[in-house]
């Protein structure tokens, strides 16, 4: 204890100091520290409840914009700017392993923090009372490749002093991770050229920061996490949207084969614009079907997309899922989506139609190649595993959606399917992603709705768009 005191007192001391030389010191450090700026206000949805540990000067957790802002730090120096710079959010002084807050929080952060903690497992774990089901951990910490550079520029001026540093890898951190209930949802590197040069600088940390051999130069490594099995109620409500367009001979067996789950299953069907007698069909299996819970809703727009949008505006559910009209997802299999959200397995549980063998005439080989190609190239761009972007069962939380929706803005009205817009909104919302797999049948009445040629050339399209929005940023 004695050791840990004196560590912790000499550590106190030197913030105290540069926080002293801050006031009129200015290095390339400046042009870091923006760019850290950049990425949280990219990850981190305005009007969040939101805690950084080791907050300094406030700038990073300012930039947040959050709805209550907490911040955090042992130098008196560093949160009398902070006050003065941010006097909308709260300023605590603590030593962070010693915490004493009460509340949760949306999203915590620890930049460039566990470099110099004492213990980081036991500050990971006093992190856990503070955590709700949807809270993120945001984690970054600088590359021990670095370690000379910065040396050197804290020897001739141009970056802050640090005493000795803790220097942990990814997989370092990944680790506590795991002993501390806390899980991985993915990792990347940002900053290449920490010096702020008009094009060049965004060109090498925006672009070549995100390609191999590059990424492995970065000065820091970037670690999102969420809790690992934080779980609410036992039972929840459900809303299976079905968006039918030309599905009449299917209608009464989706009624009949899906399952009650939950509390309680609503079934809204959104029928939009059929040449056949689909909308008749659905008002005649409604009514004789008074026992389940269904709604009727005919779309006003066009495309599967405004179909579940519109579904999702109506649901009265706690959780949402989607199912195809065509029943080439069985509806039997619907309580495993369940299982896996409520469970908290991930927080968006998206189905996969490629792993089983498939019924003969289920998915023409071109399309079936089309989807491996795309989920290679949306697996990357998002930053998880997602093996099948266009499986039409997809399922997350009501509220997890709303999110969803209320940033939309970010990427437009683009996407007719609808999945795109799902999966893009849900990695932008740092929800993990779980891909679960299924059995894939051969549509029974009907044909299928997709244009190969035409909707193919929309998904590139998609991919490209996905880069500038998702992944060069």
């Amino acid at each position: 204890m004695e050791q840990y005191s004196t560590y912790q007192l000499t550590r106190r001391t030197h913030w105290q100091s540069v926080a002293k030389k801050m006031q009129h010191w200015r290095g390339w450090g400046n042009a870091y520290h923006n760019r850290l700026e950049e990425v949280v206000k990219n990850l981190v949805a305005p009007g969040l409840r939101v805690l950084e540990l080791g907050c300094g000067t406030g700038d990073l957790l300012a930039a947040a914009k959050p709805s209550f802002g907490v911040g955090v730090d042992f130098s008196f120096g560093m949160l009398h700017m902070a006050k003065e710079k941010h006097p909308e959010i709260t300023f605590v002084a603590s030593d962070v392993q010693q915490l004493c807050l009460f509340g949760d929080f949306d999203v915590i952060i620890l930049s460039d923090l566990i470099n110099d903690l004492w213990d980081v497992q036991d500050v990971l774990i006093q992190l856990i009372p503070l955590c709700n089901p949807t809270t993120r951990i945001l984690i970054n910490t600088y590359s021990r490749l670095w370690q000379l550079p910065l040396w050197i520029a804290e020897r001739i001026g141009l970056a802050k002093p640090n005493l000795e540093q803790n220097w942990f890898t990814v997989q370092d951190v990944n680790n506590l991770f795991q002993l501390t209930n806390f899980e991985k949802l993915r990792s990347w590197t940002e900053v290449l050229f920490p010096v702020r040069i008009p094009i060049i600088s965004p060109f090498f940390n925006k672009v070549l920061v995100r390609l191999w051999p590059f990424t492995e130069l970065s000065l820091t490594n970037f670690i999102l996490a969420r809790p690992a099995t934080i779980k609410g109620n036992d039972k929840y409500s459900v809303t299976v949207v079905v968006p039918a367009r030309n599905e009449e001979g299917n209608i009464e067996a989706i009624v009949k084969r899906v399952p009650e789950m939950g509390s309680g299953t609503e079934i809204i069907f959104v029928e939009g614009n059929s040449s056949d007698q689909t909308y008749a069909k659905i008002q005649q299996v409604a009514k004789s079907y008074p026992e389940r819970n269904i709604k009727v809703l005919q779309q006003t727009g066009k495309g599967k997309g405004d179909a579940v949008r519109m579904g999702f505006a109506h649901a009265s559910g706690d959780i949402l899922m989607i199912l195809d009209a065509d029943l080439t997802v069985p509806p039997e299999d619907l309580p495993r989506f369940y299982e896996a959200l409520v469970s908290r397995k991930g927080d968006f549980i998206n189905g996969v139609r490629l792993v089983y063998p498939m019924e003969e005439n289920a998915m023409r080989p071109l399309n079936f190649v089309g989807n491996k190609l795309f989920s290679m190239a949306f697996t990357w761009l998002l930053g998880q595993p997602v093996k099948d972007t266009l499986c039409g069962t997809k399922v997350l939380w009501k509220s997890g959606y709303e999110r969803i929706a209320a940033n939309r803005a970010y990427f437009g009205d683009f996407d007719p399917f609808g999945d795109f817009d799902l999966l893009f909104g849900a990695a932008r919302q740092n929800m993990k992603i779980i891909d679960l797999p299924i059995r894939y049948r051969e549509r029974k009445y009907g044909t299928t709705n997709i244009q190969r040629w035409k909707h193919g050339w929309l998904l590139v399209r998609m991919v490209f768009f996905a880069l500038i929005r998702l992944k060069f940023i």
